[in-house]
């Protein structure tokens, strides 16, 4: 039902070829890892700013008062990427990929000491914006370049190894969080460090070619052709050039010599049309289905399941980010073995189970929180002003207690056990160090749990299941369903639509967690994984084992049908017969 699959060994030995390519075609590797560290990048700086903002939160007592700001420096780097992408897109198409991606490292660089020599949050906001247009411009743009340097056969798994470095960059994040814990300046070295790979990729880019497709479109079809003889080997290099010749040529005669591009022309050509619907959606339900809220708030998340101590909640992120970046090694494993379709509806079943199971845990652990104790509060002169009011203080427990706002208020866990009833107190910086002072851990963010550490494997099943195939597919069906022509302008489109919906996540869950509580947030995000799932089956076809320029016949002789992607007619099936 799939069709246009090139069945035979080549699927087989993908994932091998790969990475024999290191002593057969090195140049084939220097180009996609050079190109990868955008990737790298992109994962430092989404991961950077979660254990970032606990100490953000100590530093600037506007930060830690006001949600709404904490979400503004998370989310500015995500409206900065909203840019980027739009920007990128049109990049692509007018300067080149390569072009791209060496002003992504310089946005990268500039806002990276921005951000560590920011002296107020406003300043910090800037920085985060800066490092945004980069991220936007990288997210597209490296996957694409890889995409297009790349031998048919082993594409995807060369694609994965950037969805590998954006996860292994969130990983080194965590790691460069847990080093600067103690250093004085502490989140201010964990943002400034993303200016080091900036230069390196600065570097190594201005040493390597353009992507030989974009020179084709340009008529610079000698220097195209060059780099096309170091890519593939001498015995596909001709089929390869008269294939890509045949498509722009192709373009050319269909679209004229004009440059220019619109939105109409773009929903009027069918096969860009279906390609969006496809790529869009598949960038759309990335984000919906809220990994984000892992990656920019996961130490808020082990916090809320119950761990007080910044260190143990970055500690512990480390183990989701680590899964994170495996999974995506077990992505370049499988994904031109199994397919792109297949990976996407295994990666959405494992995360509508692990969503349900986390609701589940989170409804556990907020309904089940320790008693506040009126002896145990009323031992300091700091007991919280809406707990001495309150009619009835003797229902109050420690979840109650958090959500006290005249004026905020903490947790004080008994010293004898966590899980027993403890103090309610006014929440302040001498109140923390009186409650640790004796011994006891301080609450402000969740309570107390015997539920916690399900709560952890709640997450990293939900890394595990999400990170093979949701978190690398989007991108790699994004840098190789579109004509060649839109390639550029369409993988824009498509990381924009991904930026608009992250920026919408990662604004609203600490309100939505806040308001509706953690439960009922993660349970509305399993309900839209389930619609995901229903897309993925419905409306994205398998680009596995096609050269890019035959995707674009297959989705030419294809409609929407409301199970698969059908072939119109007995010609388009020949067609696509190997």
């Amino acid at each position: 039902m799939e069709g246009g699959i090139h069945a035979g060994s080549s699927d087989v030995s993908a994932f091998r070829d790969c990475f024999s390519l290191a002593w057969r075609n090195p140049y084939v590797l220097r180009l996609a890892f050079s190109a990868g560290i955008g990737g790298l990048l992109f994962g430092y700086d989404t991961g950077v700013i979660s254990g970032a903002l606990l100490y953000i939160r100590d530093d600037f007592e506007a930060v830690d008062k006001k949600t709404v700001l904490q979400e503004t420096i998370v989310s500015m780097a995500v409206a900065g990427a909203i840019i980027g992408a739009a920007i990128g897109g049109w990049m692509n198409d007018k300067f080149g990929r390569r072009t791209a991606i060496l002003s992504a490292d310089v946005l990268f660089f500039i806002g990276a000491i921005i951000m560590a020599a920011a002296p107020d949050p406003a300043v910090l906001i800037v920085g985060r914006i800066f490092v945004g247009l980069g991220v936007g411009m990288a997210s597209m743009t490296s996957p694409l370049y890889i995409s297009e340097a790349s031998p048919t056969k082993i594409r995807g798994a060369l694609v994965s190894t950037n969805g590998f470095l954006i996860t292994g960059g969130q990983f080194l994040s965590y790691l460069i969080n847990l080093a600067f814990t103690k250093a004085p300046g502490t989140w201010r070295w964990m943002l400034g460090v993303a200016g080091i790979p900036a230069l390196v990729q600065f570097t190594l880019m201005l040493l390597l070619p353009e992507s030989p497709r974009w020179l084709f479109r340009k008529g610079r079809e000698e220097e195209a052709k060059a780099i096309l003889r170091k890519i593939y080997p001498e015995n596909e290099v001709e089929r390869e050039i008269r294939d890509l010749k045949e498509s722009v040529e192709t373009e050319i005669r269909e679209e004229g010599s004009s440059e220019k591009i619109n939105v109409v022309k773009l929903l009027k050509t069918k096969t860009v049309r279906r390609g969006l619907v496809a790529g869009v959606g598949l960038q759309v339900f990335q984000q919906f289905v809220g990994i984000n809220t892992v990656m920019y708030y996961s130490p808020t998340i082990v916090q809320l399941a119950g761990f007080a101590s910044n260190q143990t909640a970055l500690l512990l992120s480390l183990v989701t980010s680590g899964l994170n970046a495996i999974g995506s090694i077990v992505s370049i494993y499988f994904i031109d073995r199994t397919g792109r379709k297949k990976l996407l509806i295994i990666s959405l079943f494992g995360v509508i189970l692990s969503l349900g199971f986390l609701s589940a845990v989170f409804h556990e652990t907020t309904s089940h929180s320790p008693a506040v104790s009126g002896t145990e509060t009323s031992h300091l002169a700091y007991t919280c002003p809406d707990y001495s009011s309150a009619e009835n203080a003797a229902s109050w427990d420690c979840m109650k207690c958090l959500k006290a706002s005249s004026p905020d208020c903490g947790f004080c866990a008994s010293a004898a056990d966590k899980l027993l009833p403890g103090a309610c107190w006014i929440s302040n910086g001498t109140v923390k160090d009186s409650c640790h002072g004796e011994g006891r851990l301080w609450y402000t963010r969740g309570c107390p749990s015997k539920y916690g550490w399900l709560a952890l494997i709640g997450l990293a099943l939900y890394i595990i299941f999400f990170s093979p195939g949701m978190g690398t597919i989007p991108w790699i069906v994004n840098s190789e369903i579109y004509p060649l022509r839109f390639r550029g302008v369409c993988g824009g489109i498509a990381a924009t639509a991904n930026w608009i919906s992250n920026l919408i996540v990662a604004q609203s869950f600490l309100s939505l967690a806040n308001g509706i509580g953690t439960s009922w947030t993660f349970l509305i995000f399993g309900v839209i994984s389930v619609v995901a799932l229903i897309f993925v089956l419905i409306c994205v076809p398998e680009t596995k084992g096609l050269p890019i320029e035959e995707i674009e016949k297959m989705l030419e002789h294809r409609s929407l049908h409301f199970k698969f992607w059908e072939k119109r007619s007995e010609p388009a099936e020949k067609s696509q017969a190997v």
